[in-house]
Order: structure tokens, then sequence, then C-alpha cells
């Protein structure tokens, strides 16, 4: 099982734990939530949990627990600029679909 990030999605999280000058990484996870019933959840890691799947990206570490792991697996994590816009995007294989809104998937 894996999770990946594009160079531009590593720079962007790098450049932001160097700014706030602590943490081992980021985690992505799952939430239940949203119109198509499951969302991406992430936040900055200064501590692992002993079940935690690692995936090292250089400079840090990408952390998601096995629940998030089974919805996540072998999603690409990319970071794009679109006009004014800027966010994560993730292109996951096991979507079934996603709401209008972009926001929630369900598997």
């Amino acid at each position: 099982m894996a999770i990946t990030m594009s160079e531009t999605a590593r720079t962007h999280v790098a450049n932001h734990l160097a700014n706030r000058g602590k943490g081992l990484g980021i985690r992505v996870g799952v939430k239940t939530t949203g119109c198509s019933g499951l969302s991406y959840v992430l936040e900055f890691v200064d501590t692992y949990e002993s079940d935690d799947e690692l995936f090292d990206q250089g400079d840090f570490k990408l952390v998601v627990d096995p629940k998030s792991l089974a919805y996540l697996d072998g999603t690409e994590m990319d970071f794009v600029k679109e006009g004014l816009n800027e966010g994560f995007e993730f292109k996951n294989p096991n979507a079934k679909n996603a709401c209008g809104c972009g926001e929630s998937f369900h598997v």
C-alpha cells in the first residue's frame, strides 16, 4: 500500500514545515463528512503514532493511519494553482464519485 506526492506538493509542504519551524511531516487522512461521505484531512505531525504508516518524502514524512490508508492506497497528492485559487488535489483511484463541490468523495 502506498500514497505518493508530486514534486510540487513536496516542495509546498517542505516550505510550510520550514516556516513553521518544527514538525516531522504531514498527516493525510479521511473523515466521514460531506455530500458523498468522506473528505480529506491534512495536519502537521509533531509525533508519530505506533501504527502510523510513514512514506519518506526526503525532507519530511507523509503519515497515514491504517484506517485511512485503506481509502487512500494508490493516491497521488498534487498541489495546484489555478488563478487566485490554490490547494491540494488528490488523484485517488479508489474514489468512485465525488460531490458537485469537490469537497467529498465516495469509495
